[in-house]
């Protein structure tokens, strides 16, 4: 009975110690339920309250965006998120779609004056940061050309396209166009990525036409200028009052500051100065070209000018083992070509160019020396010296004194013979020396040497034997100009110094170096001489000095004689 009562006892005890477990457990389950809970709710709560926050610095950004787009607008909100295309244009004028003109129309912005937009690529920060250091990259500033564009796209020239997408351009480009007000620039730093821009005479008349196709400048964004057939790139270091200023009807102190050490070798052509009376020794290779420069101030042309002195330009040349042609140019045509120069020498081996006063290209200015690399690589000296025409002078008034009364002409030479030796002279020069057959010739040449005197079939120039192979692919391989036209070498040097319309020439009117273009339309442009450029360009009007009407400049001198003739 005892054993019995024993194990009941044990056995109640044992169930409350279990129920006494199990309710703790359960306790504890709760606990931490109940602590889960509660750091779910902290979470959540943690979670909206940030959302919350964010939505309120969002709308704060938002509201600062909105105003500071109002003040950079002049109180009109334009923006737009557009797709970017590519169009063949200058300048930085983009194209828009119509609904950009409604809605600038809509707020009055045309009536404000000029339009300019500030362009980023869609996503990019836009802080106010940002917007006051536009030379951060993918960000420039642009005019408006015309509202003609696809809905829903932009088209940009180069020049934006490079500025916002320096290195690679996505498939799809998304632009991010906002209207700004600009100021009106004071001042322009800018760097050229060649120093042979710097060659270019007159280079910052050369700048200012390349920066009428412009509307606005932006600091560290890099503008194309185009001089003929070569292209250059400067890059915009500093600007003021403001770092995006507006270039349309305002005058702009420029300052171009020389390249960086590292850009001066490039594959950009380069005139190495020439100093009058020291050689300057080179290599040259096979089809490429080596140039020079040297100038000629007021004291050196005044003399050369009035028949005492002349210039000599002379180019030794190894011919072991290649053979050089001699092309010189006087500026604006800075790098002289087989088939756009003012002289040039052919001859084989070494050469010389003499300029003097009676040739009508010959002036005060720049010039430019060229060396061709005809045949192989060619090891060569080139020396530009003044040589004085006073002992040259001399020497020609000795060699032509008067003939001799009793003097015979030699029937074979033509050479007048002293009437005492005339028999002996003659019959040794008819058995050594005979005169050229060729019709207009007449050249008298030793029997050995006769072998070698040729003339060209096509022009009847005479030369040595050896020299006709190079004469042929000089003169009569039919060149090709960059306008199209296609002629051998005389023609084509007439061609591009007169009739060619990418020549370049010296406008009348704004004194800039530009391409002349075709013929004007307008038959009484070309009756006086003018270019097409010259056409435009005297199209402008200018106020009259004598009565202040407004004249074009083209007419005004028809003007003055007309209206004003005692002026």
């Amino acid at each position: 009975m005892d054993y019995e009562l024993r194990r009941a006892r044990q056995k109640l005890q044992k169930e409350q110690n279990e129920r006494k477990e199990m309710a703790k457990l359960k306790l504890q389950r709760e606990r931490k339920a109940k602590e889960e809970a509660s750091r779910q709710r902290q979470a959540i709560e943690e979670v909206q309250r940030a959302r919350r926050l964010d939505a309120a610095e969002a709308q704060i950004k938002a509201d600062e965006q909105i105003a500071e787009n109002l003040l950079s607008g002049g109180g009109i909100m334009f923006h737009r998120i557009l797709e970017a295309i590519l169009y063949p244009g200058v300048g930085d004028k983009i194209k828009l779609p119509p609904s950009c003109f409604t809605g600038l129309s809509d707020q009055g912005a045309f009536d404000k004056g000029t339009v300019y937009f500030r362009l980023s690529i869609a996503g990019q920060e836009s802080s106010s940061e940002t917007s006051a250091n536009s030379d951060s990259h993918g960000v420039t500033h642009s005019g408006v050309l015309e509202f003609t564009a696809e809905e829903g796209f932009v088209a940009l020239p180069p020049h934006v396209w490079s500025n916002l997408f320096p290195s690679e351009a996505p498939d799809h480009p998304l632009i991010e166009i906002q209207y700004v007000r600009l100021s009106k620039g004071s001042y322009a730093k800018l760097q050229p990525e060649d120093i042979s821009f710097l060659d270019i005479p007159n280079h910052k008349a050369v700048l200012e036409t390349s920066l009428r196709q412009h509307a606005t400048l932006s600091q560290d964004e890099v503008i194309t200028v185009r001089h003929g057939e070569l292209t250059f790139k400067l890059r915009v270091l500093e600007l003021k009052p403001s770092p995006s200023v507006s270039v349309l009807e305002t005058d702009i102190e420029v300052d171009i500051v020389n390249p960086d050490a590292g850009s001066e070798k490039s594959n950009q052509k380069v005139l190495i100065p020439l100093t009058f009376g020291a050689p300057e020794s080179g290599v040259v290779e096979e089809g490429v070209y080596m140039y020079y420069k040297f100038s000629l101030d007021n004291d050196m042309w005044s003399t050369i000018a009035s028949g005492n002195a002349r210039i000599e330009v002379k180019l030794e040349a190894d011919t072991d083992s290649g053979d050089t042609d001699l092309y010189i140019s006087k500026h604006p045509l800075m790098f002289p070509t087989h088939h756009q120069h003012h002289w040039s020498s052919h001859d084989l081996g070494s050469k010389t160019l003499i300029l003097n006063s009676q040739d009508q290209n010959l002036g005060l200015g720049t010039y430019s020396v060229g060396i061709y690399g005809f045949k192989g690589t060619t090891k060569y000296k080139v020396l530009v010296n003044i040589q004085d025409n006073i002992n040259r002078g001399q020497q020609a008034g000795l060699s032509t004194s008067s003939i001799d009364v009793d003097s015979v002409e030699c029937g074979n030479c033509k050479h007048y013979i002293p009437s005492r030796s005339i028999a002996l002279h003659e019959a040794y020069c008819r058995r050594h020396n005979v005169a050229c057959q060729y019709a207009g010739c007449g050249v008298i040449l030793r029997l050995e040497d006769a072998k070698n005197h040729v003339h060209c079939n096509r022009c009847g120039k005479a030369f040595q034997q050896a020299e006709m192979e190079k004469h042929m692919i000089v003169f009569h391989e039919p060149l090709h100009c960059s306008c199209g036209v296609i002629l051998e070498k005389e023609e084509m040097v007439q061609h591009q110094s007169s009739d060619c319309p990418m020549r370049m020439i010296t406008c009348r009117f704004c004194g800039d170096i530009v391409q002349a273009g075709s013929s004007p339309m307008d038959m009484r442009d070309r009756f006086r001489g003018l270019t097409e450029h010259e056409s435009v360009c005297g199209s402008r009007t200018a106020p009259c000095d004598s009565c202040g009407r407004s004249v074009m400049l083209k007419e005004m001198d028809i003007h003055q004689v007309a209206v004003h003739p005692n002026n």
